[in-house]
């Protein structure tokens, strides 16, 4: 209705009404009319309050909305899953980032493959874990098959005093130049049963150690120091079991199949990352 419209209205309300009657009896000019319409008009001019919304109708348009195209959920869930792994990915590499110089700098590091490799691959590993003797041969046919990874082991006894006592021997034997640390590491994960200090020795100077000045400096401060280290590393980037293998930006907990370390060495030189971007779709036509 437009104002003049409604002023038409309004007056015709009033003269009808006792307000008409009272004006037109006391022969009063029209600033009180005038002053009654202009009331009503700015009462029409403020806005209106919006109408309360129906839980139930909006619950309705909603439900309708979904089961229209019920894939909605599962892009909502997809998207709302990479958001999460972009996120845990930076965080990880991050977490990575500040601890670098004990992850490849560490005195203790044993160093196989290629010292300048362009990619390397750190197994955290314990002497009695089956999963990690069961890796051994996936981590033999990757520096076999590629010239340029380095790798590192590092000590990480968490499964018994006996894998400690392996550990502490290992520590010792790494650092010996005169023995092929890859012969004693595979020549340990053949041995049957729990390994211990009386495997390690037996292993250790099967390949050139010294049997008594291991068994001599195994509780030693080097040895002592090298497990600490490896123990708070692992604390630092919450790394509770074996094998764990650090490669690039990712920690990768578990034995996985040869297959996916491989993708992931490839990422890593192709994009700097193990899991590169996905490829953009090539236009049609």
């Amino acid at each position: 209705m437009s104002r003049l419209s409604l002023v038409l209205v309004l007056l015709v309300g009033l003269l009808a009404g006792g307000l008409g009657s009272l004006l037109l009896r006391s022969g009063a000019d029209q600033t009180e009319l005038k002053a009654a319409i202009a009331e009503v008009l700015a009462q029409q001019d403020k806005p209106k309050a919006a109408a309360a919304l129906d839980p139930a109708a909006v619950n309705k348009l909603i439900e309708d909305y979904l089961m229209s195209d019920p894939t909605i959920l599962t892009r909502m869930t997809d998207k709302l899953d990479a958001e999460r792994q972009v996120a845990s990915r930076a965080a990880m590499k991050s977490q990575l980032d500040a601890h670098a110089a004990e992850i490849y700098q560490a005195a203790d590091n044993v160093v196989l493959g290629n010292p300048k490799g362009d990619v390397t691959l750190v197994e955290m590993f314990d002497y009695n874990c089956s999963y990690c003797r069961g890796a051994l041969p996936d981590l033999a046919t990757l520096m076999a098959e590629d010239p340029n990874l380095k790798v590192i082991l590092k000590q990480f006894p968490i499964l018994s005093d006996g894998s400690v006592d392996a550990a502490r021997i290992a520590v010792l034997v790494g650092e010996d130049p005169k023995i092929n640390y890859w012969d004693f590491h595979r020549k340990m994960f053949a041995e049957r049963g729990e390994v211990g200090a009386s495997q390690a020795l037996q292993v250790a100077e099967q390949v050139g150690g010294n049997r008594a000045e291991l068994m001599l400096d195994m509780n030693g401060k080097k040895a002592t120091d090298a497990i600490q280290a490896t123990y708070k590393l692992a604390k630092a980037l919450n790394i509770g079991g074996t094998p764990t293998y650090i490669l690039g930006d990712e920690m990768i907990p578990g034995a996985v199949p040869i297959d996916q370390l491989r993708a992931k060495i490839a990422n890593l030189r192709a994009c700097g990352s193990t899991l590169c971007p996905a490829a953009a779709p090539i236009p049609a036509g």
